[in-house]
């Protein structure tokens, strides 16, 4: 099972390089069209809207997914992997890209919050199956 789990955790890399690149791209592109210098990067606070929902979220990306893979290499390195986790880890991961493209493409915080519910239900699932076998 335990190879299993780290598909989840390369999808979840993935879409954090993916929102890397979009950033990247966004504020090379803001600054070519004028719309901003690049001294509005140096702490965020005047970036164009659409840039600054990809800042976001993908600081976003460092706060409960870096939990998320702190517990699947615990059950790795523990070899305690169960379908049950690989089941939670996609849900994950589904509930993470759900959740970039309602922040960066939408203003929808309560339909955001909702998406993050369900992304913390998965990680609650994982984190108490680890904290099961720890006892």
């Amino acid at each position: 099972m335990g190879i299993y789990i780290l598909q989840p955790v390369i999808a979840q890399i993935g879409l954090m390089v993916a929102l890397y690149m979009w950033l990247t791209v966004a504020r090379t592109l803001a600054v070519r069209r004028g719309e901003v210098r690049y001294d509005a990067f140096v702490l965020g606070r005047s970036e164009p809207l659409h840039i600054a929902r990809v800042t976001r979220n993908l600081a976003n990306q460092f706060e409960l997914p870096i939990l998320f893979v702190g517990c699947i290499a615990l059950l790795v390195a523990l070899d305690a992997v169960t379908l049950f986790d690989v089941a939670m880890a996609w849900a994950f991961v589904a509930g993470r890209v759900a959740h970039m493209l309602v922040q960066t493409l939408t203003d929808n915080v309560p339909l955001r919050g909702q998406i993050f519910t369900v992304n913390f239900f998965a990680f609650l699932g994982i984190a108490a199956h680890l904290a099961l076998i720890s006892v």
